[in-house]
């Protein structure tokens, strides 16, 4: 057999994917190198005055949003997913995937949902003075939602299954026989947890709560509801209040030098995970039966953050939804809302698919240290918020836009204005470039079970590098290209950041209609486009549990 059928690496097709590797690493990278140089063009005044004036209240904010959310996700993520893993009590099973349902309820929703249900007049607390006799909110009320306290705590029970998937998964597989030598050596359930599985489980945890950390710094809607100013509510604020461009990608520095600094923490909790998974399972791990008042407590630990991630919101928001529909029926602006949103979402998800396409087949094509670097550079803008994003991408576009209306005015004596923003690009360009990392991570899973052999025996049927990638891997990976397309396009149906700022004039997506409602006060005029929101997030819940099942 001649080498260079079965040698891919060196074909002239394996070295264009690889430029074309580059080319989409570059189109990632290009929005936050443009932030920098365009932080660079404010004035030296701006910078003294986000610094003594802007600067320190943000900062303080974000520290302590992101410090009071880390420690409850780490915290419920880890207790939760040791007593589904570890013990067995009634529900279990239920709860094993009921704890997921969080994930489907968007961030800037939960609190839009709280801010109704808790208000001083609404049904939490006018049902609370009823049952202890008091006739006026100046009697009772209790402590505002509208606080730091409150927004930690909203995040916190939505954010929480990004550290509970992992550590599950791990202790899942954790070695049955390294908790049998914790307890002959004399240790408890409670000390075995603490002194064996809580140690195996930190790297797991580390990722977890960095994802979760990740998520709330983009969020930009609860923040603003609750009345905490952020990094991100300050990007908003600075470019849309005051048109202060340069300003905001000077916010937006400060915000992408702290995302930096979670994703090492996840990068090193990653690289122990060797560590965590090193020990092989001799036996099954036995669940501890849990009895009495445990039980209770087993059940009440796993029912408490459902029923506060969604249960709550998402019944308040059917209740709503049916009441805004009884009155003034389905308006036909939701509907063509919800037209622009799937529009926009779809397209967005074909093109990240594309793109991941591109990257993976490079790899795979051409393997070496440049086609890898470029796969792991394109998947940064998923670490990467929608703000800073929206906020490198502004002055690159419009730039664009300038110059295709030079040109056509010098060509044709007319310039068409905003192409690119004017018709929804850029924001495409956004969605594909923060969640390229989706469809990478889902296609090199997929890819990963095509075995080499089945490489070579296609290039010694004659098939060139492209025709093997097209007739062979890409319909083994057909169910990982389908999953990866399904969480792209509800991410990109739940992104609010990115789509405020780089939407066409004019333009309502269902989460920018129910951001301009909530900002109004008119929570219910937003019901409905909240619940579609919501019953769409529940897809990609629907196949994690499925998964975990399996």
């Amino acid at each position: 057999m001649n080498p260079e059928l079965v040698q891919s690496p060196r074909d002239r097709a394996g070295a264009g994917w690889q430029a074309a590797a580059i080319a989409v690493a570059a189109l990632v990278l290009m929005p936050v190198l443009a932030l920098g140089l365009f932080a660079l063009q404010g004035s030296p005044g701006l910078w003294a005055h986000l610094i003594s004036n802007v600067l320190p209240v943000a900062v303080q904010q974000t520290v302590i949003l992101l410090l009071g959310v880390g420690i409850i996700v780490a915290t419920l993520g880890t207790v939760t997913a040791w007593l589904v893993a570890s013990c067995d009590f009634p529900g279990r099973r239920f709860f094993g995937w009921a704890l997921l349902l969080p994930l489907a309820v968007p961030t800037y929703i939960v609190a839009y949902a709280y801010l109704d249900l808790l208000h001083p007049v609404g049904p939490v607390q006018g049902a609370i003075r009823h049952l202890l006799g008091y006739s006026s909110p100046r009697e009772f009320r209790l402590p505002d939602i509208r606080s730091m306290p409150g927004c930690i705590f909203l995040l916190g029970m939505v954010l929480y299954p990004y550290v509970y998937l992992p550590v599950r998964a791990l202790f899942a597989m954790q070695a049955g026989n390294l908790l049998d030598a914790g307890r002959t050596l004399g240790a408890g359930p409670v000390a075995t947890f603490l002194r064996v599985t809580l140690p195996l489980a930190r790297p797991a945890v580390a990722i977890g709560t960095a994802l979760a950390l990740m998520e709330a710094m983009n969020d930009i809607g609860a923040a603003e509801f609750l009345g905490v100013r952020t990094l991100t509510v300050s990007v908003y604020s600075t470019w849309i209040n005051r048109s202060d461009l340069p300003g905001a990608a000077q916010i937006a520095l400060a915000m992408l030098a702290i995302i930096m600094a979670l994703v090492l923490l996840e990068r090193r909790g990653r690289k122990r995970q060797r560590y965590a998974a090193g020990a092989q399972r001799s036996q099954p791990l036995r669940r501890t039966r849990l009895r009495g008042w445990r039980t209770l407590g087993a059940m009440l630990v796993c029912a408490l953050p459902i029923m506060l991630g969604f249960v709550a919101p998402a019944c308040y928001l059917v209740a709503a939804a049916w009441s805004r529909y009884r009155f003034a029926g389905l308006s036909p602006r939701i509907l063509e809302e919800a037209a622009n949103t799937a529009f926009f979402a779809v397209v967005a998800t074909l093109v990240a698919l594309l793109l991941g396409l591109v990257v993976t087949g490079a790899a795979r094509l051409r393997p070496g240290l440049l086609t890898q670097s470029m796969a792991r550079l394109s998947t940064l803008g998923y670490a990467v918020p929608g703000t800073i994003l929206a906020i490198g991408l502004l002055p690159v576009i419009a730039l664009v836009d300038r110059q295709i209306s030079a040109v056509s005015q010098t060509l044709f004596g007319a310039a068409p204005g905003l192409l690119l923003l004017g018709s929804g690009a850029a924001l495409i360009y956004a969605y594909a470039a923060r969640f390229l990392a989706i469809a990478t991570g889902g296609i090199e899973a997929g890819l990963s079970r095509v075995p080499r052999s089945l490489d070579h025996v296609a290039r010694t049927l004659g098939r060139n590098p492209v025709q093997v990638f097209r007739q062979v891997h890409v319909p083994i990976s057909r169910p990982a290209l389908a999953a990866s397309g399904l969480l792209i396009f509800v991410d990109c149906v739940k992104e609010l950041p990115a789509t405020l700022l780089l939407r066409p004039l004019n333009f309502e997506t269902l989460s920018t209609h129910l951001y301009g409602e909530a900002a109004r006060g008119t929570y219910e005029d937003a019901a409905i486009a909240a619940l579609i929101i919501v019953v769409i997030g529940i897809l990609p819940v629907m196949v994690l549990a499925r998964t975990i099942r399996r």
